[in-house]
């Protein structure tokens, strides 16, 4: 059976590995992420490519050191085409709430497991979040009380907490919008012998 280890410093994508009883080693990848989306954007990638890139990027980066399945991951809101990025402080989350306000955007959820630096596992997946209406009253009380850990979030909103307020319809599942397609995943750990059939 072999060791999984998951190339991030996410805690939520941590969290949802542990709570499916999957235990997995995190390995942070050192990937200049900026400067790889960049290239990437000059490239005029899509959101989702990006996305897939990304994932496969921090994967392969690990897996060539360390042996195991390595998974990488990544995810991006996409608003008719423009990338989100995390907000870097509370008025960057102020402008990307105004901006989602009203509209639908998908999350280009991405995942790879490589091995021996080869990815030998993909998935995309695209759940689709629609916004209310949001007010300035409410925006303004929601990053209030919300504060920083909303930095942490590509649409600077949390499901799992207060986001929940912010959403008229959800198309996808909740592992997935939390930043990790869980279920895809658990199927191929099973077919590799990782967790039992």
């Amino acid at each position: 059976m072999s060791d999984v280890i998951l190339a991030s410093g996410s805690a939520s994508r941590r969290a949802l590995l542990a709570g499916a009883g999957v235990v997995a080693t995190p390995i942070k990848p050192n990937v200049d992420e900026d400067a790889a989306k960049a290239g990437m954007r000059a490239e005029g990638l899509s959101v989702r490519d990006q996305a897939m890139q990304l994932a496969e990027l921090k994967a392969v980066k690990v897996s060539r050191s360390t042996p195991g399945l390595v998974i990488g991951g990544d995810q991006m809101l996409n608003l008719d085409g423009e990338a989100f990025d995390k907000p870097t402080d509370m008025d960057a989350a102020r402008s990307h709430l105004v901006k989602l306000s009203g509209k639908a955007h998908r999350l280009e959820t991405a995942i790879v497991v490589a091995e021996n630096g080869i990815p030998v596992w993909r998935h995309l997946a695209r759940p689709k979040l629609t916004v209310r209406t949001l007010t300035a009253d409410f925006i303004d009380e929601y990053l209030s009380v919300c504060g920083d850990k909303l930095l942490g979030t590509v649409g600077a909103y949390q499901l799992e907490d207060r986001g929940s307020q912010i959403f008229t319809q959800i198309e996808g599942d909740y592992f997935t919008i939390l930043g990790l397609p869980l279920l895809p995943l658990l199927d191929y750990l099973r077919v590799r012998g990782v967790l039992p059939t």
